[in-house]
């Protein structure tokens, strides 16, 4: 209709304009139909009518003459040249009536409305130029001008990008193993979210694709928001494709300084080349002229889109040169088109203004066109254009309906430069929405122009314009403005509102309504944290309690906050409509959530409120909510997520356990005694912040390390004593055997005289805590002659004397000491002390020491020290304990000696004995029994007794054992299945559990036998299968022979207790008189996995709990062994069976009744196929070399000998042993694995990689777990190594033999176990593009990320999962991610993805047990309430009903009440009784 309009408006006929402007439009149309012409225009694509020419006092010719000029000549007379004026002057005649006529002109050129764009103006088609106002996950949100907002999808970015989002799951396999590493690098697995496409204020060239009528279905891809501005965007939407937007533009259009946006479609090797969306030709971008546009990334996405400029078109003709400079960009012009249609948004060109209008004003662009530029698109009133002036516009879109084409162009400064509005005429200074937050009160805004039925531009300040809605006014309704009259006309001042923004126009969206002015918040961001507000009950729900806040704003209130203490019954409580005074405790502006608390204590506490952590001062007292329990401390949270940990010491005076005095949700008063900056950690304390507590936090400032201090005892501990000191009254901490030696005196004679009270002089500082007003002293050396500083030289020192130092660190071979600016010296643990059990063998940094030199090296000035007090006072010394070993000729085979570990090892440990004499300590020699995690009982600095092995003193090599009995060793030849008899009684372990039996791997043999299930119990009518359940690989079992069959190489066997009755009584007696011989050896006394001596709050803590835990530890077992948990299965067997146990449930253990010698290496390899493969996978080599005599050890502790920690020792010694095994299993992938192992330890790396591909070609095709099982090791020998290209030969071979998704993923799996992350992380993603059909991929390249603490590219993976998965595998997927989240990520939001899947799929019951499952973990016994209520009130079979109950009240029983566990068997009782009534 507006189309109409200005083609009426543009004809040149007299009587037309003077018509009356109220005649109706339809008489208007008709007559135009009947009068006009049709003609053709050159710079046209569509045929338009030339206006009715009856009754003007012009001639046809001068109408036609007018015509030419405004439409092919303007250039010309715009821009005449004097050659030109005798031309014009032959117009004579024409100028003559053009001048009588002068009125009627000003009257047409008067007539041109400047119209604003409106969504009813808008029609598909229509191009526009556009702001990026924010970016969705899966949609740009864009501004567009006179206020209108739009959406881009992710869809209709670039035809590229829509690509490779269809195609991500759809990746061949052959070119995803073909693919070099240039493909790899330019074409990543990942698709570019649009966050790294975009930034908000970019402006993009759009053309409207499709409107949709307010209230239709939402196809936008936004999803549900809160966010006013982005619902709206949804009437709009746009495509920002090149072949779209930059459709009608001609090759010929395509010169220097011509812009146009365009796509990556490939990266080559100089650079890129662009779709452009023209016919016959393509742009190129070069890698030099992209690094000019000065962009953080290396490389542009496959798929981006770029706003280019034109540098020249090549010499084919088909390819186009750009560049993406911005600033190019800016000021790139165009002077000249071929087209109409090459006009396009955000294109600079040249103008001239024609007409000052009121409401703008009409210019002309590129000669022919004619333009408008409304007022919100104008330079500010000082820099407006006059009549004729000639100035630089933007096109902002076409004109819709008009013919000739007319554009609305823009002068804004901002537009010009495709800057964001700024608050300053230069627009440089700050965005004006950061300078005008949303909420922000401005007292006072001057109404510069009215609209009567849109509303009012008022002026903010200087060159920041707001605009006031007709609806946001008045509270009440206003049909109309007026400008002359009323409370709101022009220059009248008014109080508003910051309600949004208009970021292409550069204003401010405002409002005048007295109820949003006052409204305390308009959104979340607005709201501070620790605040008190007041507010509505919303709804009240299982989960939450939703508040109104004000306006648009909620908040929510978790149950752990609805009050000081848990409410059973929150519905009484709050009431839908009543209000509630809360405080805030969390804000998050961007999901514009705010978390309150409705804790009474927490909303009126006095005390200052901890919102950040730099409020956080030590001393500061606050409240605080217990949130976790451990048994060491407590973890606590103030507001805004600060949280806070409590130790133990710290939680109560009383030492009670914590779990009883403390639960979550707990309100507790704390003082903050630490904060680490560095770490973000804040130590608290409950004790400390008690009105009682005398503080101890003395200065202790004045007290320097070295000074000499007395004091008065204060307390006893076990280990310590607490010193007050004189005058200070600081603390000390004094060990019983410092003091004990200070007074020459025995810690238990010092520990009965002494009392609290008693003085306590000659004590030297040797370290300090300023933190915890601490210090550590010990007794004064008792020297004759103390040492000066500066006394000490190198030319005078000599072995025995004494010296004074200071502890810098601790290195690989003891203590570094400071004696002097120049000499150092250095003190072994074997030369610390006389007893390393009492004694300190490693003194604690920055301790103050006396020593005696005991060696010199001038060469580096460097001493070595010695602490013994049989080096420092002979004469008074007691003999020692542990002595001092110097040389390897002072140890011999069989001495008992302690040290301690240096290190621990793939093939054992590393003893220090003395002062450069380490003991070697194999695997085998560790423990009497098989220990399976033998390396979690070794730490380095661990003091350790054993007896000495062998000693080779040409080699200077030691080997130790902390094995009982005999020291001899013997090789014999292991047993084969001719040796072995029926009816003889062996002793093995469980090689491998199946269904239908165990297989068992005899002692001192290669040879396994088959124990059937029937051979397990006595009993016929007992479950065997329980029975066999009780059994794990490793057990130590007693067996009998029953059959054997020379032939196949297979041996029968049973485990009935009826077998070995009789050998039972005479075991028991062997074993007792055996064990009373032994002595202990391996670990001495209780040692802390921590290490050290340093940490004074373990001792202040007393260190008598130790032995309690000790004493409870074999009471009640050991928790922390997983197998252990999965062994102990409560199984009712009525009547009990007589069914064989494992050896490590019986009691007394069994002796074995066979007794062989030799090495013991696999299984045999005539045994059956599955027995191969069990010595693949679980990577068996044992090597028991066992006597007669050694079978009658002590067995203390049911532990068994890890065979795999040390294999490599026990591997046959060459090459012939290896080939002639392979001979006998050439299928055994676990023999061929070892033959590698033993290359690489010869260095044979060549060879290693050669023995694993023969092993591929060699192993029957038909097994293809133990071919997969050589190809991982070909890889794990690549990771470690080779180099990246041949890893990826490799990997590309394993991939093309073997399931390649198992292939990648191990792969990845081993770049993670190596700590090579970012290689692990590629692997993943390589993966996921790979088999992005899996939800196993997904899920394993989730839990990578959260193991890694990359929480938020874990979470990006699931919204990238639903895109590529089928719909089928979406609720798992989902369910799985969930589930991470539990375990590994935040529970919370596990919670909120779980609550999603059954709110949609409610009668998924296995979805309800996981989230039960999972809430079960978290210990919240009302969460599971809820949930179980929830779920029991949808219908359901009375089985699955059953199930749930019972699965109900074994979590009351677990982690509720008794309360808990009746109210649950009344539930179900109600539940079936009305579930009978209605059937």
């Amino acid at each position: 209709m507006a189309g109409h309009k200005r083609a009426l408006e543009d004809g040149s006929s007299v009587q037309k304009s003077k018509k009356s402007k109220v005649l109706s439009e339809k008489p208007e149309k008709k007559s135009r139909k009947e009068q006009s012409a049709p003609s053709t225009s050159a710079m046209t694509t569509e045929e338009i009518d030339f206006p009715r020419g009856g009754g003007t006092s012009l001639t046809a010719l001068e109408v036609k003459a007018i015509r030419a000029e405004a439409a092919m000549e303007a250039d010309q007379e715009l821009f005449a040249s004097t050659e030109k004026v005798p031309v014009k002057r032959k117009k004579s005649k024409a100028d003559l009536k053009s001048k009588l006529s002068e009125p009627t002109k000003k009257e047409k050129k008067d007539s041109v409305r400047i119209e604003h764009l409106n969504y009813k103006r808008l029609t598909p088609g229509t191009k526009v130029l556009g702001q990026v106002m924010s970016i969705q996950p899966l949609a740009l949100v864009v501004s567009l001008p006179n206020q209108l907002l739009a959406h881009v999808p992710i869809t209709q970015i670039t035809s590229q990008l829509t690509k490779r989002l269809e195609s991500m799951d759809a990746e061949n396999d052959a070119s995803g193993d073909d693919s070099d590493d240039d493909e790899n690098s330019n074409n990543p697995t990942q698709v570019p979210d649009l966050f790294e496409l975009f930034r908000p204020g970019q402006y993009v060239r759009a053309v409207v694709t499709s409107i949709h009528a307010p209230g239709t279905t939402d196809v936008s891809g936004l999803g549900r928001v809160r966010d006013e501005a982005v619902k709206t965007s949804r009437r709009v939407e746009l495509s920002l494709i090149p072949e779209k937007v930059n459709a009608g533009v001609e090759k010929g259009d395509l010169k220097s300084g011509y812009t146009l946006t365009a796509a990556v479609q490939s990266v080559e090797d100089h650079g890129y080349i662009l779709d452009l969306g023209v016919t016959g030709a393509s742009g190129f971008l070069s890698f030099k002229e992209a690094q000019k546009a000065g962009t953080d990334k290396p490389r542009l996405q496959v798929g981006a889109l770029l706003d280019t400029s034109v540098l020249k078109m090549s010499s084919n003709g088909r390819t186009c040169n750009v560049t993406n400079n911005p600033t190019v960009f800016v000021s790139s012009s165009v002077s000249e088109v071929g087209n109409v249609t090459s006009v396009l948004p955000g294109t600079l060109v040249q103008s001239l203004v024609t007409a000052v209008a009121q409401g703008g004003l009409n210019l002309q662009i590129l000669g022919f066109f004619e333009a408008t530029a409304d007022e919100y698109h104008l330079p500010d009133a000082q820099k407006l254009p006059k009549m004729g002036q000639k100035i630089k516009a933007r096109v902002l879109y076409d004109i819709p309906g008009t013919t000739p084409p007319r554009f609305a162009v823009t002068l804004s400064d901002h537009h010009l430069g495709l800057l964001t509005k700024g608050t300053s005429e230069d627009q440089e200074g700050t965005p004006f929405q950061d300078a005008f937050p949303v909420g922000t009160i401005l007292d006072s805004v001057k109404v510069k122009r009215v609209e009567t039925e849109r509303g009012l531009l008022v002026e903010v300040q200087p060159n920041l314009e707001g605009f006031v809605h007709i609806s946001h006014v008045s509270d009440d309704h206003t049909a109309a403005l007026s400008a002359s009259s009323g409370p709101w006309r022009v220059n009248t001042l008014h109080r508003a509102r910051v309600v949004g923004y208009h970021p292409f126009d550069g204003i401010l969206q405002l409002s005048l309504r007295p109820s949003i002015l006052e409204q305390k918040f308009l959104q979340a961001g607005e709201v501070h944290v620790g605040e008190i507000i007041k507010g509505t009950v919303k709804k009240l729900t299982d989960s939450a309690l939703f508040v109104s806040i004000s306006g648009n704003v909620d908040g929510v209130i978790w149950p752990g906050h609805y009050a000081d203490i848990p409410l059973k019954h929150p519905a009484k409580r709050f009431k839908i409509g009543g209000s509630i005074k809360c405080r805030v405790l969390t804000v998050d502006p961007e999901r514009k959530r705010l978390a309150l608390t409705a804790k009474k204590t927490l909303v009126d506490t006095t005390l200052p409120i901890l919102t950040s952590f730099e409020d956080a001062k030590v001393g500061m007292v606050t409240h605080a909510v217990i949130f976790r329990v451990s048994e060491k401390s407590l973890n606590v949270e103030f507001f805004n997520n600060i949280k806070a940990m409590v130790p133990a010491r710290e939680a109560s005076e009383t030492g009670a356990k914590l779990a009883d005095a403390f639960t979550p949700g707990k309100i507790i008063k704390v003082r903050i005694i630490s904060v680490d900056s560095e770490t973000q950690r804040i130590v608290a304390s409950i004790r400390q912040a008690t009105s009682t507590f005398a503080p101890s936090m003395t200065d202790i400032s004045t007290i320097a390390i070295g000074d000499t201090v007395e004091g008065i005892v204060s307390e006893l501990h076990k280990l310590n004593v607490v010193v007050s000191l004189k005058p200070s009254n600081a603390r000390a901490l004094v060990s019983f055997n410092g003091l004990a030696n200070h007074w020459s005196t025995t810690v238990p004679e010092l520990k009965t005289t002494l009392k609290p009270g008693a003085a306590v002089d000659s004590l030297v500082v040797v370290s300090r805590n300023p933190e915890k007003g601490l210090v550590v002293v010990t007794g004064k050396p008792k020297s004759t002659a103390q040492l000066k500083k500066g006394t000490l030289s190198m030319d005078t020192v000599t072995i025995g004397q004494i010296v004074g130092g200071r502890v810098t660190k601790h290195g690989r071979y003891g203590a570094h000491v400071k004696l002097t600016a120049r000499i150092s010296g250095s003190l072994h643990p074997a030369d610390a002390c006389d007893d390393f059990e009492a004694g300190n063998p490693f003194p604690a940094v920055d301790s103050i020491l006396k020593a005696a030199v005991i060696g010199i090296d001038k060469t580096s000035n460097h001493l070595s020290l010695s602490m013994r007090p049989s080096r420092l006072s002979p004469n008074d010394a007691k003999s020692p304990v542990d002595r001092e070993i110097n040389s390897i000729d002072d140890l011999g085979v069989g001495d008992t000696v302690r040290g301690f570990i240096k290190s621990v090892a793939e093939h054992g440990l590393f003893v220090m004995v003395g002062r450069g004499i380490d003991a070697r300590v194999q695997i085998k020699e560790l423990f009497d029994e098989y220990v399976k995690d033998w390396k979690s009982r070794f730490v380095a600095n661990q003091l350790v007794k054993g007896r000495i092995l062998n000693v080779d003193t040409v080699n200077k090599k030691v080997e130790m054992t902390f094995r009982s009995g005999d020291l001899t060793r013997s090789s014999s030849k292991s047993l084969s299945i001719g040796d072995l008899k029926e009816g003889q009684k062996v002793t093995g372990r469980v090689k491998r559990i199946e269904q239908y039996g165990l297989f068992i791997e005899i002692d001192g043999s290669k040879v396994s036998g088959l124990c059937h299930k029937s051979q397990l119990s006595d009993n016929k009518d007992a479950d065997v299968t329980v029975a066999l359940r009780t059994f794990r690989e490793g057990d130590r079992v007693k067996a009998i022979i029953l059959s054997r069959d020379l032939d196949k190489k297979q041996l029968s066997l049973g485990l009935k207790p009826s077998y070995f009755a009789e050998d039972d009584d005479r075991e028991e007696d062997s074993d007792s008189e055996q064990s009373q011989n032994d002595d202990d050896f391996g670990i001495v006394g209780d040692f802390d996995m921590e290490g050290g001596d340093e940490d004074e709050d373990a001792e202040l803590e007393g260190d008598s709990e130790s032995d309690g835990e000790e004493e409870e530890t074999d009471k009640e077992g050991t928790d922390d062994d997983p197998d252990e948990d999965d062994t102990v299965m409560q199984v009712d067997l009525s009547p009990p069976a007589a069914v064989a146990l494992p050896k490590w449930q019986k009691t007394p253990t069994e002796a074995s009744s066979l007794k062989v010698d030799g090495f013991q290496w696999f299984g045999n390899g005539a045994a059956s196929d599955r027995d191969s493969q069990s010595e693949s996978s679980s990577g068996e080599s044992d090597e028991e070399q066992d006597s007669g005599k050694k079978k009658k050890r002590r067995q203390r502790k049911v532990i068994e000998k890890d065979l795999t920690a040390d294999m490599h020792t026990k591997l046959p010694e060459s090459n012939s042993d290896f080939e002639r095994l392979l001979l006998g299993s050439p299928n055994s992938s676990y023999l061929w694995i070892q033959y590698m192992s033993f290359q690489l330890q010869l260095s044979e790396i060549d060879k290693a990689r050669a023995t694993g591909r023969r092993a591929i070609q060699t192993i029957s095709f038909r097994e293809e777990q133990e071919k997969l099982n050589v190809w991982i090791a070909l890889l794990n020998l690549e990771n470690v190594y080779g180099t990246d290209t041949t890893m990826e030969a490799v990997f590309k071979d394993a991939a093309r033999h073997n399931d390649s998704k198992t292939v990648h993923l191990r792969l990845a799996a081993i770049f993670d176990e190596s700590q090579k992350r970012e290689k692990a992380e590629e692997q993943y993603k390589r993966t996921c593009k790979k088999f992005s059909q899996s939800s196993k991929v997904w899920t394993l390249f989730c839990e990578h990320y959260l193991r890694h603490g990359q929480l938020e590219e874990a979470r990006k993976l699931l919204s990238r999962s639903l895109q590529s998965l089928e719909k089928r595998k979406h609720l798992k997927t989902i369910s799985k991610f969930a589930q991470l989240e539990y375990k590994l990520g935040d529970a919370e939001r596990g919670k909120t993805i779980f609550e999603g899947i059954v709110d949609s799929h409610p009668k998924r019951w296995d979805i309800w047990s996981i989230y039960m499952d999972m809430e079960a973990g978290q210990g919240d016994i009302q969460n599971l309430r809820n949930i179980f209520n929830r779920v029991l009130a949808i219908k359901m079979t009375s089985h699955k009903a059953k199930s749930f109950f019972k699965k109900w009240l074994d979590l009351e029983r677990k982690i509720g009440d008794e309360e808990g566990a009746t109210a649950v068997k009344q539930k179900a009782i109600e539940w079936t009784q009305k579930a009978a009534a209605t059937s």
